[in-house]
């Protein structure tokens, strides 16, 4: 290890990259243990707490490029921006993310390491791994807050191939259980380098009876000729399609061939983010009707549903002023009866993407020839938030739109506990790690919560994903099909669904008051 040590940031830029392996596609978690581990070690060795931010943003720099690079594939598709911009993006925000990281080694190295006191000859313990991984609580509850919020791949993630480790979750949610996974790390750590076994065989153990206590349970679900079942539909048409002008045709088209028939069993049929660009509502001006009238695809959607039926589609809703001049856009699911006839409420998109569904400091950016990587001559504006809507016949359907579901603690009306999450998404930009990567963060959510989420894409990977973040039923990548399944039954709220993020800051606390009694017995 001493070797490593003479080149940390080289070291740290391997150890990084290799890091992020541990999120789907390659879920090769042990590796990313490794990584954090080796990690820790190099924090704990750095001379001063500049060096020990620094080593900390070096391996996150690593971590995030490889773990964001599907990120460059939204850039394939612009007009106005060239792909190769894409490639920058992704180091770019790499280099803004690398800072939570930094911050966690930095704050480690502060409040636990020796050598901040001026004692270079004593080894890490289990004070300094416990600081370390309350410290990696706190740093990714803010890289999932400040500045609208990038949640994407909390390290708790890489448990899914365990997923009886991963639904400790449901107790104390994904960012204390990426500080245990922190914590385990640094009891490698200490195993491997000083051979000190108290602390891993705690870890171990606990671990193992936390994996327990979480396995699953069987879910009690009636199924019969009656039962209420989800169809999901995915019709694979690409982002490609909008480079010949005919994107909405054929995508409305494929989802009519994907939708089936009316069956003797009710059936809740689900079709993407924003896949209908025929607009859905009236009373728009005449001139945006130009696709056709409102109450003409509407029935067009209708004549696939049956008399027990009902449909929650994507589409645009435009907002306009009392002028009668466009607002704005709202990024919207619809719900729709089999007579044709829109719901009152629909449901608008709340944590919108910056650059993607909103141009931030438009009059400046536009000026220089930016624009935003979703097509459109106006801003989408968000919703109020979480909202859970009846659905005659099939309870009530919390909504959250693409990456909205990846928030922990933010998928769902507390106040009004929904039977059901739909997760409709658009993930045709998402490269080839991108689809897999939020599948898997939507399993997180069903597994904290304690509810079924049901997923729509255009090109994959669609889900059925039950209570306890198990897959019913998928459609891979770039695959044109439907999935037919009995609506999935919820579970009893869980302990994180009643709490949410409490649970993480109470377990950092723990976490550091233990550290603190740790570093006060006597030696």
């Amino acid at each position: 290890m001493n070797r490593l040590a003479r080149r940390p940031y080289l070291t740290l830029l391997v150890a990084g990259a290799l890091s992020a392996t541990g999120f789907a596609p390659l879920q090769l978690f042990p590796v990313t243990i490794a990584a954090l581990a080796l990690l820790m070690w190099l924090v704990h060795e750095a001379p001063s707490l500049k060096a020990a931010f620094l080593r900390g943003w070096t391996f996150g720099v690593a971590h995030f490029t490889v773990g964001n690079n599907w990120i460059q594939h939204a850039f394939d598709f612009q007009d106005k921006m060239p792909p190769v911009l894409g490639y920058l993006a992704v180091v770019l925000l790499a280099l803004y993310l690398a800072i939570y990281p930094a911050m966690a080694a930095g704050l480690a190295w502060r409040l636990a390491s020796p050598r901040s006191a001026g004692d270079a000859a004593t080894e890490p313990g289990g004070s300094y791994v416990l600081v370390f991984a309350a410290a990696w609580i706190a740093t990714e509850w803010l890289r999932a807050t400040m500045f609208t919020g990038y949640a994407w791949n909390p390290i708790a993630v890489i448990w899914l191939p365990l997923i009886s480790i991963a639904r400790i979750s449901a107790f104390v949610g994904t960012y204390a259980l990426s500080g245990i996974t922190v914590a385990i790390a640094g009891a490698a750590m200490l195993l491997i380098g000083w051979r000190r076994w108290r602390m891993p065989l705690i870890a171990a153990a606990g671990l193992l009876l936390a994996g327990l206590f979480a396995s699953a349970q069987p879910i009690p679900q009636r199924v019969g000729p009656d039962t209420p079942r989800v169809r999901v539909v995915q019709p694979n048409v690409g982002q490609e399609t909008m480079l010949d002008g005919s994107y909405d045709l054929k995508m409305l088209e494929a989802l009519i061939d994907q939708s089936g028939r009316p069956q003797r069993h009710p059936r809740l049929l689900v079709w993407p983010e924003g896949a209908v660009n025929f607009y859905l509502e009236d009373g728009y001006p005449p001139e945006w009707y130009y696709k056709g009238t409102a109450p003409v695809t509407r029935g067009r959607i209708a004549s696939l549903l049956g008399p027990r039926d009902m449909a929650l589609i994507g589409s645009t809703a435009i907002e306009f002023d009392s002028r009668g001049e466009v607002k704005g856009a709202g990024n919207a699911i619809f719900v729709l009866d089999p007579a044709g006839k829109l719901a009152e409420r629909r449901y608008d998109k709340a944590h919108l993407v910056p650059y993607g569904e909103y141009l931030p400091m438009r009059p400046i950016l536009s000026r220089i020839g930016l624009s935003r990587l979703v097509a459109g001559e106006f801003d989408y504006l968000p919703g109020p938030g979480p909202q859970t809507l009846p659905v005659p016949g099939f309870g009530s359907v919390g909504m959250q739109i693409c990456y909205e579901i990846i928030f922990s603690g933010q998928v769902a009306d507390r106040a009004n506990r929904p039977d059901l999450i739909f997760n409709p998404s658009n993930d045709a930009w998402f490269g080839a790690w991108g689809p897999p990567q939020h599948l898997a963060q939507a399993r997180l959510r069903a597994i904290e919560e304690g509810l079924p989420v049901i997923r729509s894409t255009p090109t994959g990977i669609s889900a059925v994903i039950d209570a306890q973040g198990r897959l019913v039923a998928t459609i891979g990548i770039r695959r044109a099909g439907a999935i037919e399944v009995p609506v999935p039954a919820a579970l009893p709220a869980t302990l994180f669904s009643r709490v949410g993020n409490l649970a993480a800051a109470i377990v950092a606390a723990l976490m550091l008051a233990v550290a603190i009694a740790i570093r006060r017995r006597p030696r």
